[in-house]
Parts: C-alpha cells; structure tokens; sequence
C-alpha cells in the first residue's frame, strides 16, 4: 500500500473546537459580535438542496441530464444545544412571538410571523492555528439569512446535569430579493 504524506501545513489548516454562534461577524477583520449563548456537543450546520429533473418526464432523454436538472431551493440550517439562555435567546428559540408590555422576562408567543422574527445568524470556528488576533486570525463562518427557529421552544433537564435548549434554525428566502439563497461561507486562513 502506498500512502501520501499529507502537506506540512495540514495543522495550520484544521477547523479546530465546537465554533460559536453570533449575531453578527464582519468578515472582513474577523470581528464577532454577541455571542448569542454557550453551546454543547458542537453545532451541526447543513444546506439540503431541493432539485427538480425536467428530463425525468420527456420520451427518450434520460433521468439526470445536466442540461435539464436544477435547484429550485436550498434549506440551509444550524442546529445544536444552548446551555445558556437570556430572554431575548428564548425569545428567538420561542419562534413567533414578543415580550409582554413593558416586561422583557415575560416572553409570549405568538401565531404571527413578523419580519422581526427572522434573524441572522452567524457560525464561526478556529480555522488556523494561528489565531492570536482577528488580523492574524483564521475562520471557517456561515452566515444564515432571515434565520427562524422552527424546532420550537425546547427545553430538557437532566438529574447532575446542566439543562440544555435545543434549536434548529432555519434560512428562509426574501420575495424583495427571491434569488438570493439564504446562506453564505466564508474561509480565511490564518496568517502568521
């Protein structure tokens, strides 16, 4: 058996740790902005894509011609478990809903989706093992646009263990702009 040798900077090039999650990130000075909430087992990130194959159905042209297949919607999503909460992260884990009048510990959910409940999200992890600061520092990031939760409010408790608050967010398509898919990756290296 004949093995290659991986190259010399393979280290400095593995997405290290469970990442965090964050309202905002600005990519370009790798600055992140509040962090929404402690996490545990990692954070799973996935964008199933949903195709639709217009040969399948046509005499004499095969299922899967390229020239006739197409993506007509992704489903990008980021799910994981918070250890910690503030009312306005159970707020968003809560999906539809606000605070009560003049109560921001009093959180009542709602049947109504308004615009204020779709949110961005951010995943960022190490992507280096360079990271003594942003301007050096390396990422792997997601950005997930006009983010719901659609796992609903979940909470579960264990006998000597921390509760956990489960979330499974999802991106969702804007009718202003309904060719824009709603998630973007950005990979920086670290430098030394």
């Amino acid at each position: 058996m004949q093995f290659t040798q991986v190259p010399a900077n393979t280290f400095d090039t593995l997405q290290m740790n469970a990442g965090i999650m964050a309202d905002e990130f600005a990519p370009a000075t790798g600055v992140v902005g509040n962090i929404l909430g402690a996490t545990t087992g990692g954070l799973t990130f996935n964008s199933n894509p949903e195709y639709e194959d217009f040969g399948e159905d046509i005499d004499n042209v095969p299922a899967n011609t390229w020239q006739l297949k197409r993506v007509s919607r992704y489903d990008p999503a980021i799910s994981g478990n918070f250890v910690s909460i503030t009312a306005a992260l159970a707020k968003m884990l809560s999906g539809a809903g606000g605070f009560a009048t003049g109560d921001e510990t009093h959180i009542v959910p709602s049947h109504k989706l308004v615009k204020t409940d779709f949110k961005d999200f951010w995943v960022i992890g190490d992507y280096s093992a360079i990271n003594e600061g942003a301007a050096t520092a390396g990422y792997v990031a997601i950005h997930i646009m006009n983010g719901l939760n659609t796992a609903g409010f979940q909470w579960t408790t264990t006998k000597d263990g921390k509760g956990q608050f489960a979330f499974d967010i999802h991106g969702h398509y804007d009718l202003e702009n309904i060719d824009t898919v709603p998630y973007e990756i950005y990979i920086k290296a670290g430098t030394a």
